[in-house]
């Protein structure tokens, strides 16, 4: 397994996991909302290269103004067993381009989820959700869904990442690694 490239292994342990468990890209977002407060919820990666590791959402939802009030997020993946892999670092939008890309490959029903959703606001009933959901679906029939402009992708750039393994005695081992000038340096920590 490669120790000196953070994204190589988390390459080679997100492929070993994608065998292993049913929601492998499933992982934890958390951010800070504009008034200090901690919040965390599970998103799902759709994308990771040496920039960073991406995931798509309404740009108007709890989550995005919290990353347009503080730049800046951490994600935790948990593998089980034994595996669990923790990545902070500043937050973009990714372009429009790879927006469009990624929008273009979603099922036809989870692109007019997209248009009809008004993530994160008030709903006053699931009847509420159906007919917009029925309106957008009409409004695009027979044709392609096009991305709403409020929704894209971030992508977080990560400046750590630690590899946690499980160890029966709770003598964990912990990899970090830091970014520094886009130069990886790895160390140990104590479990």
């Amino acid at each position: 397994m490669p120790v000196d490239d953070p994204i190589a292994l988390f390459a080679t342990l997100y492929e070993r996991a994608s065998s292993q468990c049913p929601e492998h890209d499933a992982m934890v977002l958390s951010t800070v909302d504009p008034d200090g407060r901690p919040s965390a919820r599970y998103v799902l990666l759709k994308a990771f290269d040496d920039r960073g590791f991406v995931f798509y959402t309404n740009v108007e939802s709890r989550k995005a103004r919290a990353l347009a009030a503080h730049p800046h997020a951490a994600l935790t993946f948990y593998w089980p067993p034994q595996t669990q892999v923790r990545i902070e670092g500043g937050v973009e939008r990714v372009t429009d381009a790879e927006a469009d890309d990624y929008f273009g490959t979603r099922p036809r029903g989870s692109q007019i989820g997209a248009w009809a959703s008004r993530q994160s606001s008030p709903l006053t009933s699931r009847a509420e959700l159906d007919r917009h959901i029925g309106e957008i679906d009409a409004r695009f029939a027979g044709t392609l869904v096009p991305r709403p402009p409020f929704w894209s992708g971030y992508r977080v750039l990560p400046s750590s990442i630690e590899f946690w393994t499980r160890d029966v005695s709770r003598l964990h081992e912990r990899i970090v690694f830091h970014r520094d000038k886009g130069s990886w340096s790895r160390s140990l920590l104590f479990p």
